[in-house]
């Protein structure tokens, strides 16, 4: 199907979870910004009363609750709803008509840098860094191989890798000061995540200001239960709050982010808890909701603090600001300066108040918002938020980390080299 559009499947499979969209995209439809998403859906609690939640366009077909015990029941389960009647999905009436798969995968080490081909030989490296995400690349694997099963070898699938945008940050960013032996032993280094999402944001900031790859320096903050800081400059990121893990970092939904290691050791002395239970306590239990004592939601705690003067609410959202304009100077310090900061992920598209806050503080940086437009940028919207004088401009960038796995998926297939 070479320069031909393609039905790209795309995948993210979590240990209890499958999210899939049908995106119709090909080389042309990438230069026009023309791609189709054509359906999307949600499953999650696989292996037990699963609930379902399916979409055909914009068009909400619903949501559903079917016992799945496995990846393998969930994915045969999208894969006969998307060709059914009930989806009516333009231009797939049977499975012949998915092209392709992509597959987000988490961890990529350092052995890829870009996304590629699934072969055995990928497979087998993938299995590599199972040690580097226990929790995320293990359901990665499963959905290629369910993939590979119920829709045959024939279609070529495809890995997009949330660690690969970060290949280019030097090693006085990625490496930790640690006895040096223990990187070479085990490659123990900062490789960071929601790479994806960064290098998406980078992409439409050059679609919105016109400018060319080598001349965008932006500081990219990804905001949503997951929350990462990128530091974007000529186009390559050169830094990012994430680590050897996800846990590193901004304050997040549930995870603590920086915080002393010996926290670790304190932890088990006075509360007795093993290193596995203090494990979930620092990304299960922590960021947001334990600071809040309430929620892991940003909505819920900003209506808390709004209707009800919740101290601890106030608190929570005021460290998880805090943090982000900490590292939004560091990185602006580190980069010699840049030319805006964006705002993606659910908080950071949809919260005026989070991102006002976030500024507050960095005018003397030259960074201002225009208050009525910072207000009017939700729901999906993209645009500059800076005032019109302000040195260091803003914007809002809707991500979209699917279309950029479809897209990755046809340049791949088509051997069309990368561009942005």
């Amino acid at each position: 199907m070479a320069n031909e559009a393609m039905n790209v499947l795309v995948l993210n499979c979590g240990s209890s979870s499958l999210r899939f969209q049908i995106v119709r995209t090909g080389l042309s439809e990438i230069e026009k910004d023309a791609d189709q998403r054509l359906a999307r859906g949600y499953i999650e609690r696989i292996g037990s009363q699963a609930l379902i939640s399916l979409s055909v366009g914009d068009q909400a077909r619903g949501k559903r609750a079917e016992p799945l015990r496995d990846h393998r029941a969930a994915l045969d389960y999208v894969l006969r709803w998307i060709v059914s009647e009930d989806a009516g999905i333009a231009g797939v009436r049977s499975l012949a008509d998915i092209h392709a798969v992509g597959h987000r995968v988490v961890h990529g080490g350092e052995k890829f840098s870009k996304s590629v081909l699934i072969d055995d030989s990928v497979l087998s490296q993938i299995e590599d860094t199972i040690e580097l995400a226990p929790l995320h690349n293990p359901a990665n694997l499963k959905g290629i191989l369910t993939a590979r099963e119920l829709l045959g070898a024939g279609v070529p699938q495809a890995a997009v890798f949330d660690t690969a945008f970060h290949a280019t940050m030097p090693d006085v960013a990625y490496l930790y000061a640690l006895p040096y032996q223990l990187y070479r032993r085990h490659r123990l280094r900062r490789y960071g995540f929601h790479g994806t999402s960064h290098r998406y944001v980078a992409y439409r900031y050059r679609k919105l200001t016109g400018k060319s790859r080598e001349r965008t320096n932006i500081v990219s903050l990804h905001l949503g239960n997951g929350c990462s800081a990128c530091a974007i400059k000529g186009g390559d990121s050169v830094d990012t709050s994430m680590g050897l893990t996800p846990l590193e970092g901004l304050v997040m939904g549930t995870r603590c982010g920086d915080v002393d290691a010996s926290v670790v050791e304190f932890i088990h002395h006075k509360e007795g808890m093993s290193l596995a239970e203090i494990d979930v306590l620092l990304n299960k239990q922590s960021g947001l909701l334990g600071l809040s004592g309430l929620t892991h939601d940003m909505r819920d705690l900003l209506d808390e603090e709004r209707e009800h003067q919740d101290r601890r609410a106030r608190l929570a959202v005021e460290i998880f600001c805090s943090r982000a304009r900490k590292y939004v100077g560091a990185y602006l310090a580190e980069m010699g300066g840049a030319d805006a900061v964006t705002f993606a992920g659910g908080i950071g598209e949809n919260s005026p108040d989070v991102r006002a806050r976030i500024a507050r503080g960095l005018e003397w940086m030259g960074l201002k918002l225009d208050a009525r437009k910072n207000a009017q940028m939700t729901a999906g919207r993209e645009g500059e938020i800076s005032a019109p004088k302000s040195r260091l401009k803003a914007y809002v960038i809707a991500t979209d980390e699917e279309l950029l796995i479809a897209r990755d998926t046809v340049r791949t297939v088509q051997h069309a080299p990368r561009r942005w």
